[in-house]
């Protein structure tokens, strides 16, 4: 007996019933069989194999044994995922194209994919399909759709206490890969993980604008600014281009996909930054001597601020039974993003976004820019409609203006902290508009119909998303660059 009539009975698991249509229908035609045929050997109709070739049907192991050995074929090559020929890969995507969604939504109706279909006509079809599925793409990330989807990644981080541990473990096994000592990852740690990786690191001056990076996957290059700016820390841009090539990242298919990536991104940057067992220790230690600080986390890992901020909510509800919130405020007072799990009323839209919505002035975040001493931490306590909560700020530069990063726990937690025996104490009403919205009645008498401001809107304000499958991302730039720079062709 031959080897594949051995097979079980059962359908094979994730079967791609197009494509084995094709590679039936091509080995049937090659060796001068019809279906008429190939049907009498198998004991079907014709009508049957028809529909097989076709991929309206997912058939049986014991079958495609039949049909095996009938073409005189192993059940591997049979089963092979790869379309027989180019014009038999065109018909499939097709055909995948016209049932999926798309055409469905559109009301088009389906075209018959067979024989009778010149190859060049078949072949604009599905480009003509392509850029379609394109264009609806990038049109797709509304603003609307945007806040939707920050706030579905809000929902996410808060019910897992804003703790990966599957990003954890891929920083814990490339520190051990690279022999990494503990405390602080160095440079030279970065660019050892980037070795081990198979990368080499190219410093250049022409880096496309709207990237902080490029890799060149086709020849192993990373390519990095050459200026070093005095507020970003050099490491981060690396360690986030690695994390998307560990994470096995591809383009995105939305923006909510487009987010998700980005937050696994610095997650992984920042536990390859401060990894995990040893910022937990150092946070343990802090807690049993209430003495929690951002700026001592800071200090002992060599990290920016934002960053041992984001890191010590990873941390803080997993390892330390602390409930926390963050915040960064641009200057405008603006939100720009935020975590919380500790029952902070952080504003927000319809829709659950809290991006673009303006907090509070007395919330901490936005006392903060008005306090003159910008060398020493600055702590608060807040009463607000859902508690009281205790926060500690630092204001921070960048091309887009000032920002003031923030964290907070409620104030059954403040003895764990330094800066916990501060006298600082506002009252914020909000979402009562009139805590700090609404101006006096008597100012508003005085001033309503006697001014006229002139906004200054962020370009955002009346601009779509940026278009494309990385948003923001000059593509054309990009690949032009890898042009100028990828290695000459031996």
């Amino acid at each position: 007996m031959r080897p594949w009539l051995m097979a079980p009975t059962t359908s094979p698991p994730s079967l791609d019933t197009l494509v084995l249509g094709r590679r039936i229908r091509h080995l049937r035609t090659a060796r001068g069989m019809t279906l008429d045929e190939l049907g009498t050997a198998i004991g079907r109709a014709a009508s049957q194999v028809s529909v097989l070739e076709n991929g309206h049907r997912e058939p049986s192991l014991s079958l495609l044994t039949q049909v095996a050995a009938t073409l005189d074929v192993s059940l591997a090559e049979l089963l092979s995922s790869e379309p027989p020929s180019r014009r038999a890969a065109l018909e499939v995507e097709l055909e995948r194209a016209q049932r999926g969604p798309l055409f469905a939504s559109l009301g088009i109706p389906t075209l018959k994919v067979g024989k009778s279909l010149p190859t060049d006509a078949l072949d604009a079809l599905v480009r003509l399909q392509a850029e379609v599925q394109r264009l609806l793409t990038e049109t797709a990330a509304t603003p609307e759709e945007a806040r939707r989807a920050n706030a579905e990644l809000r929902r996410t981080m808060r019910a897992q206490d804003n703790y990966f541990p599957d990003l954890e473990e891929h920083a814990r096994r490339l520190l051990a890969a690279t022999n990494h000592p503990g405390g602080p990852l160095s440079q030279r740690g970065t660019a050892d993980i980037a070795a081990h990786l198979g990368f080499t690191l190219h410093y250049v001056h022409d880096l496309p604008h709207s990237t902080r990076s490029v890799t060149d996957l086709a020849n192993g290059r990373i390519y990095l600014p050459h200026r070093i700016s005095a507020t970003s820390d050099p490491r981060s841009p690396l360690l986030q281009a690695l994390a998307s090539h560990v994470l096995g990242h591809t383009e995105p298919k939305d923006y909510g996909d487009f987010l998700r990536q980005r937050v696994e991104t610095n997650y992984l940057a920042a536990a390859l930054l401060l990894p995990e067992e040893g910022t937990t220790a150092f946070l343990l230690e802090a807690k049993a001597e209430r003495r929690l600080s951002i700026e001592d986390l800071r200090d002992a890992f060599a990290v920016p601020y934002e960053t041992a901020a984001h890191r010590f909510t990873n941390l803080a509800t997993r390892h330390l039974g602390l409930p926390v919130h963050f915040m960064k405020v641009h200057e405008g007072g603006t939100l720009h993003k935020a975590y919380e799990n500790d029952g902070v009323r952080f504003p927000s839209d319809p829709l659950g976004a809290i991006e673009g919505q303006p907090v509070c002035k007395y919330w901490t975040a936005r006392v903060v820019f008005g306090v003159a001493d910008r060398f020493s931490p600055y702590y608060q306590l807040t009463d607000t409609p859902t508690g009281t909560f205790w926060c500690t700020s630092r204001v921070q530069g960048s091309s887009e203006g000032e920002f003031s990063v923030s964290v907070g726990v409620p104030f059954g937690h403040v003895r764990w902290f330094r800066g916990r025996e501060t006298t600082v104490r506002t009252v914020s009403r909000c979402p009562d508009a009139s805590c700090c919205r609404q101006p006096p009645t008597e100012l508003a008498t005085r001033w309503a119909d006697k001014s006229w401001p002139s906004a200054r809107p962020h370009a955002s304000t009346l601009a779509a998303l940026p278009t494309g499958a990385f948003p923001g991302v000059d593509t054309t730039e990009v690949y032009q660059f890898l042009d100028r720079h990828a290695p000459a062709a031996s």
